[in-house]
């Protein structure tokens, strides 16, 4: 979970919500179709310019793994220090792309109803006793896209959240600071609800869930996952996965939703639907869909997954590019600068893919 500078100003809050949402308007959804192939020729003539700068990024003195792929066919990959591509690393954050995945193919399967549904359908035995009548009004979309309304569970909060007897009650009797569908309320508590949620309609723990339902897709493999006191998986937060994981579970999104061999996992729908902006992080400016971030890099339209200390996903659909990145998991990322040097690396792998 990114541990973003405290932002404890209601009127900054206020003035985000103002920012234009999309919340249907196809205009502004990313393409899912695969760039077309690149020429062997092409691909012999990047692999050595990608070398050169992954080998530049070695300065980056938390980063630990990169893996670049543009359309199945690696351009690059590293591993720093003692670290491997195929150790299992704390994905923090970027997690939150895998509740948020869980929640498409349970709409697809019909479990849920769609973003639309209200969650007081599967979660009204968990409301406070006379609750606000704002939790009967947020809905699987606004958890998704972080406007739940209510106080975050990251950041300041983060801690007494996870110290409390009962997650999901602790997190459904926090204080409204916004309305349900208004700006921006980065929390962990609304991804972990969504697991909550998956748990409840299909009577399985989320990672049975994710083990059986992305189980056609190659070289994607969940660790070490916690759960909270009544064992519930934390939706978006502290799940074991390799840097290789990480990547094929990007690739999955770059190819709209389908494995190597063409196997459907995901509607493309679901992902067209995931990279729409439907706000603005406070934190840094960039759009947010359902638990992707939105940043223009280099003139490409980049969709990105985000975890505390530097767990990047990158996926640049124009280009054919996935990028995975780990990092360090207990150096900040935010306050530091070391986000916008991965997002610097990022937007000079762009450079020499797109040149």
């Amino acid at each position: 979970m990114p541990k973003f500078e405290v932002m404890n100003r209601r009127t900054l809050l206020a003035a985000m919500a103002t920012l234009p949402v999309i919340s249907t308007a196809r205009a502004f959804a990313q393409s899912t179709e695969p760039a077309a192939p690149p020429a062997s020729a092409n691909l012999e003539a990047l692999r050595p310019r990608i070398a050169t700068l992954l080998e530049d990024a070695r300065r980056l003195d938390t980063l630990e793994t990169v893996i670049v792929t543009r359309n199945s066919e690696t351009l690059g990959e590293r591993a720093y220090g003692n670290n491997s591509l195929t150790g299992s690393t704390n994905i923090k954050s970027a997690s939150k792309c895998v509740v948020s995945a869980l929640v498409g193919i349970a709409i697809d399967k019909g479990l849920l109803e769609g973003v639309d549904q209200r969650i007081e359908t599967v979660l009204r035995s968990e409301f406070p006793a006379n609750p606000d009548p704002r939790l009967s009004q947020i809905t699987i979309g606004h958890l998704l896209s972080m406007r739940s309304g209510l106080d975050r569970m990251s950041g300041p909060n983060y801690g007494r959240w996870v110290a409390s007897r009962n997650w999901t009650r602790f997190a459904l009797a926090a204080d409204f600071v916004d309305e349900p569908g208004g700006g921006m309320l980065y929390s962990t508590a609304s991804t972990h609800l969504l697991s909550v949620i998956l748990t409840k309609v299909s009577g399985k723990p989320t990672l049975a869930l994710a083990r059986e339902w992305l189980e056609p897709l190659e070289g994607f493999r969940i660790g070490s996952w916690d759960r909270d006191p009544q064992g519930f998986y934390l939706g978006g937060n502290q799940m074991a996965m390799t840097p290789r994981s990480l990547h094929a579970f990007g690739e999955l999104y770059r190819r709209g939703g389908v494995t190597e061999d063409g196997t459907r996992v995901i509607s493309e729908a679901w992902i067209r639907e995931s990279w729409i902006r439907r706000t603005n992080s406070v934190f840094n400016g960039d759009g947010y869909g359902y638990a992707w971030f939105l940043k223009e890099m280099a003139g490409q339209q980049v969709n990105y997954a985000w975890g505390y200390g530097g767990q990047m996903l990158y996926i640049t659909p124009s280009l054919g590019l996935t990028v995975a990145m780990t990092s360090n998991e207990a150096a900040p990322s935010a306050r530091t600068g070391y986000r916008d040097e991965l997002h610097g690396l990022m937007t000079r792998i762009i450079e020499t893919v797109g040149a």
